[in-house]
């Protein structure tokens, strides 16, 4: 005897009905990511999700005050306005949130981009 002779016929559309909702709900979720709302300075972001804003500091940045300005446009260009990304707290430093932010569809982080372009210092030691 089989496994699907086992189950009744009911229960596994039951199951076949629920797998559907279950993936029809969550699927949209994911187009529904945070997006950059507006590039503050070299490491200050704002951020929103559908219904909340956060202002988002880079986690593990050090931005020198010479490169401050260049930083910025190099920030500018690589999220402009609504880009969706992907951002994981690492704290939150006198009400700002402390995150790790990565583009959605990137790999690295803009914090160690913005190192490997030389206009800043990663600062964690583990990226």
């Amino acid at each position: 005897m089989t496994l699907a002779a086992l189950i009744p016929a009911w229960s596994r559309r039951a199951c076949s009905v629920a797998l559907l909702l279950v993936v029809l709900i969550a699927w949209p979720l994911h187009a529904w990511g945070a997006e950059v709302l507006q590039v503050r300075s070299s490491s200050l972001l704002q951020i929103g999700d559908r219904n909340r804003n956060y202002t988002v500091q880079l986690a593990c940045l050090e931005v020198d005050p010479a490169d401050e300005q260049a930083a910025t446009e190099w920030l500018k260009k690589a999220l402009p306005r609504r880009r969706r990304v992907n951002f994981r707290p690492e704290g939150v430093l006198e009400g700002t949130l402390l995150a790790r932010v990565t583009p959605l569809g990137e790999d690295q982080d803009l914090s160690l981009e913005l190192a490997d372009a030389g206009l800043a210092r990663f600062t964690c030691s583990a990226a």
